[in-house]
């Protein structure tokens, strides 16, 4: 008899959202929905770098996002910028492109903060 030790459930969805760049949710079931909402969390909580999470199917997912905004917002849950961290579509080049530009917005903004600690290197070193 083999016993494989498996790792958590939280440690296994963490590791795997960790790497993530972008998630396209489809349609599905309480699995979906639990990894869902940990990637919304950990990007919520800042355990894990920001990135795009695309709901595909407005048919399928609208009533949960209304759900979202009309009760847990009212309630205190959550706040009104969270409802940015998920982007709501049907198009396909749509879903690309909010990936594209967040990636595009995510390299420009390190590109600027590479910069800024470059020049306040070398200010540190210039002994003007």
């Amino acid at each position: 008899m083999a016993i494989f030790a498996q790792p958590c459930n939280f440690v296994r969805k963490t590791v795997f959202v960790k790497y993530s760049q972008a998630f396209i949710v489809l349609p599905g079931g309480f699995g979906t929905l639990d990894e869902l909402f940990e990637a919304v969390t950990l990007v919520q909580t800042r355990k894990v770098t920001r990135f795009p999470i695309v709901l595909v199917g407005t048919a399928y997912w609208g009533g949960l996002i209304d759900w979202v905004r009309d009760v847990m917002l009212p309630a205190g849950k959550i706040s009104k910028h969270d409802l940015d961290l998920i982007h709501l579509t049907d198009d396909p080049a749509d879903a690309v492109q909010t990936i594209v530009s967040a990636h595009e917005e995510t390299e420009r903004r390190l590109k600027e903060e590479r910069a800024a600690a470059e020049a306040t290197a070398e200010a540190a070193e210039d002994p003007a």
